[in-house]
């Protein structure tokens, strides 16, 4: 059975280790492999630590995690083991529960699994957009936008 559970210090080993490897999956379909850093290189100037962050854990074991302010879903990563389980749907049904506004989501051009789980989800497309890549910003990006409406309409 999955638990989902806050985010403690003794986390971080497992949550970089999810990050990395699901991060260069997520980078590879959008052609941009070379972009790839660690969570640990990234997530000070990215502000990580600044989100509430959410972990799904079955058996004692951390699965995925999600991290989030009151409008926007910003990390969403599962361990690419166990892919195709419903981990990220949970994670982002937690968020939905924990959040009242409508909430953004941005997912990278290319990650059509990603786009798939938020639509389920009751995300809609809003748009694309262009830019550089936050946290490593020697490469261009392209996103989807995403918006859910939030708990009015659910």
């Amino acid at each position: 059975m999955m638990k989902i559970r806050p985010y403690t210090d003794a986390d971080w080993p497992r949550v970089c280790e999810i990050h990395d490897a699901a991060r260069r999956d997520e980078l590879a379909s959008a052609g941009l492999s070379a972009a790839f850093l660690t969570l640990a290189e990234t997530a000070e100037n990215e502000d990580f630590f600044d989100y509430a962050i959410r972990l799904a854990e079955v058996e004692g074991q951390v699965l995925g995690f999600v991290a989030f302010t009151p409008d926007e879903l910003a990390w969403l990563y599962v361990d690419p083991l166990r892919y195709g389980q419903g981990i990220g749907s949970a994670l982002i049904q937690t968020v939905l529960q924990e959040t009242a506004a409508p909430l953004t989501a941005e997912v990278l051009d290319g990650n059509l699994a990603a786009l798939a789980t938020y639509q389920k989800a009751g995300f809609v497309v809003l748009g694309q957009q262009s830019g550089r890549m936050p946290g490593n910003e020697r490469f261009a990006v392209t996103v989807t936008e995403l918006r859910h409406p939030g708990k009015a309409s659910m």
